[in-house]
Order: C-alpha cells, then sequence, then structure tokens
C-alpha cells in the first residue's frame, strides 16, 4: 500500500504527463518494489543502452545524495568521523550525504571493456550482476524496445539469484515486459518519445524513495 504522502508525487506526475496515467499502478508497482528493497539494506542496479545507458547513470546519481532532501548523516557517525580527525572529519560531518545504494551497470569502463573484449559484449551487464548481485536487490532494465539482448542476459541472471526486475519500456514492452516482475511500458514506440517519457517517470520514483527514507512524515 502506498502512504498518501508518497502518492502525492504520482498525482503530480500525472497532472503534468497526463499520458502516463495508463502507466499509474505499474509506476507505483515497482516503486514499491524498490522501497521494500531499500528497507532490507539492499540495492539497485541499472543498465540501459545509448540514452537509456545515461538514463542509468542519472538514476544512480539522484539516488546517491540528495534530490531535493537535505540528507545529513546520522549525529553518531558526524561524531565518528570527528574522532578520527577532527578537522577533515567535521568538513565531512558537515557535507555527506545519506545515500540510497544504485549502481549503474554501465559505469565501469574497465571491467566492461575488458569482459566484452575477451569473453562476450551481450553478457557485460549479466556479468556485473552476478558479481554485484545478492538475493533481495532489484535489477531495473531500461530499454525502448524491450529487447535489448544485453539487458534481456541480465534478467535472466536476476532471476537465478533471486533479484526482482523492473522494466522500464515502450507501449510495445517486448521480452523485457514479459519477464519482468513490474514493467512500465510508457505509451509512444519512437526511440526519443520514449526516453523523453522515461525520465519523469524515474524521476518520480527518485522522489518518493527520498521522501520515503529522508523526509518528514506528515
Amino acid at each position: 500500500m502506498l502512504e498518501p504522502r508518497l502518492e502525492k508525487h504520482v498525482d503530480f506526475l500525472i497532472e503534468r504527463y497526463p499520458v502516463l496515467e495508463k502507466c499509474r499502478e505499474d509506476i507505483i508497482k515497482a516503486y514499491l518494489v524498490m522501497e521494500e528493497c531499500y528497507l532490507r539494506d539492499g540495492k539497485l542496479m541499472i543498465a540501459g543502452n545509448g540514452g537509456s545507458a545515461a538514463d542509468s547513470e542519472h538514476i544512480a546519481g539522484e539516488l546517491m545524495k540528495r534530490f531535493k532532501i537535505a540528507r545529513t548523516v546520522p549525529a553518531e557517525f558526524a561524531e565518528k568521523l570527528k574522532s578520527v580527525d577532527p578537522v577533515r572529519g567535521k568538513n565531512l560531518a558537515e557535507n555527506l550525504e545519506r545515500g540510497l545504494m544504485a549502481i549503474p551497470l554501465v559505469a565501469h569502463e574497465a571491467l566492461t571493456t575488458a569482459y566484452i573484449n575477451d569473453v562476450d559484449g551481450l553478457g557485460v551487464f549479466a556479468q556485473q550482476l552476478y558479481g554485484f548481485g545478492r538475493e533481495g536487490d532489484v535489477f531495473l532494465g531500461i530499454s525502448t524496445s524491450g529487447n535489448s539482448r544485453n539487458v534481456m542476459s541480465a534478467t535472466v541472471v536476476a532471476r537465478a539469484l533471486g533479484i526482482k526486475v523492473i522494466g522500464l519500456t515502450g507501449e510495445k514492452g517486448g521480452e523485457l515486459a514479459q519477464v519482468a516482475d513490474v514493467a512500465v511500458r510508457v505509451p509512444s514506440s519512437e526511440t526519443y518519445m520514449i526516453q523523453e517519457l522515461h525520465l519523469p517517470v524515474y524521476h518520480c520514483w527518485c522522489l518518493m524513495l527520498e521522501d520515503k527514507f529522508f523526509g518528514k512524515a506528515d
């Protein structure tokens, strides 16, 4: 069940992008999968190609530091920092921000290029998922067609490890929508238009997660 203070973010999303009304329930279901993951101290792993690779890094950036809400470190940890180094620790205590662990699988050039060159280009996300992933984590696969072969390979590893899969794709959904625990299929079939709708969807998720874990209850 989605808390009312979190649902307001979805309401505002639909108000600005009415075409996403048909995706409303899946947007909420996907959020709840991520919320459960973070409540159990899990992590989100994200992958896509081209513009979706950039989206993967964008999402991680919003989750690993503040988006809109201040995320100051707990007082106990602030004191530990200062006890380790009174000068640097004080600065860190004032400037560090709590994050929600998110790993963009597109960002590790040495690993990915080595695996592509030495083993298999289509297994590059699957290899990282196998190394980073643990049961209870979540894999967010972004594919405008829903048929990106390297993303689909990663879903196989995810499902074998007990990692839930969220698909973010276009209206056709492709294979990704068939295997995902939750698939958000934005209502467009044109690549750039799909990408234009992906951004407000994942911004909404980031706002909701930040509000849940770092906001103040009404």
